[in-house]
């Protein structure tokens, strides 16, 4: 009974994450905001239109990357037809990206032919941008979004865990993603998301570095309870799972089910 209990705690814990999820327009924030404004481009090929600017926070997490891990956004703003953005951000500093997906998905790891950049410097290490209250930044006009190449993946040192989705059936679950957290509860922003399970379920989350992590998947992103028809799970039962720096982790199992339904793991 108390098993139960947990697991149903743990799946209306997940629908709180979703409920809070950061990935909205944030010009209603409360406390000290600032503005940052311009206009993405792909390279040599027009506006980044209907496309999606993505800022992290420095203090979240590790810098952003897209050939090693995939970090979930702090904040995330829709660009208009001409690729131009003005987000609204509480101060600090902030790295930034953008992508327009091919699949219509806002969020999630940049696939093939997807356009995608991260801001770079000279060195090619991500840019700070410092959002302060008062002092509106203008980025100007950034021409770098190019189409993503798996190849450019890294495939070497790279932390990972991977794993099958299954149901309560135990057939395997495709179009799932897994997120990692830091804390038990997890309820707020998850620090890395994989790409979506494949047609035998199997997934595959890059972090980066070791660590112990808490694993819930779910089909979207979402900004609300999932759809009754929708699937969720955590794995082990809420339990962590810790991994080391540049191991790569398989039978990291999860086993989801509907709304309504116990959820469990392995």
């Amino acid at each position: 009974m108390k098993k139960i209990f947990l697991s149903v705690l743990i799946h209306v814990m997940g629908i709180v994450l979703l409920v809070s999820s950061p990935f909205a327009d944030e010009a209603a924030h409360k406390g000290n905001t600032g503005s940052v404004s311009g206009q993405l481009l792909i390279k040599g090929n027009g506006p980044l239109s209907g496309g999606t600017v993505f800022f992290f926070n420095e203090i979240s997490g590790p810098p952003p990357t897209a050939t090693k891990y995939w970090r979930v956004p702090t904040h995330a703003f829709k660009l208009d037809e001409e690729g131009r953005f003005k987000a609204v951000l509480p101060e600090g500093k902030y790295y930034m990206g953008a992508s327009k997906k091919l699949s219509g998905e806002t969020l999630g790891p940049p696939l093939d032919g997807d356009f995608f950049f991260i801001s770079e410097d000279d060195k090619g290490n991500p840019d700070l941008h410092t959002i302060m209250q008062f002092k509106p930044l203008d980025l100007g006009v950034i021409s770098k979004a190019t189409p993503f190449r798996r190849e450019s993946l890294v495939t070497k040192g790279v932390t990972l865990f991977e794993g099958i989705i299954r149901n309560e059936k135990g057939n395997p679950v495709e179009g799932m993603l897994v997120f990692a957290f830091s804390t038990p509860t997890m309820v707020g922003r998850p620090l890395f998301v994989s790409e979506r399970s494949d047609k035998d379920g199997k997934y595959l989350l890059r972090l980066s570095g070791g660590g112990s992590y808490y694993l819930r998947a779910r089909a979207d992103y979402g900004g609300g309870p999932p759809a009754a028809d929708q699937a969720m799970g955590v794995y082990n039962n809420g339990k962590p799972v810790s991994i080391k720096t540049g191991e790569a982790m398989k039978g990291i199992d999860i086993k989801v089910s509907k709304i309504g339904v116990a959820e469990g793991a392995r």
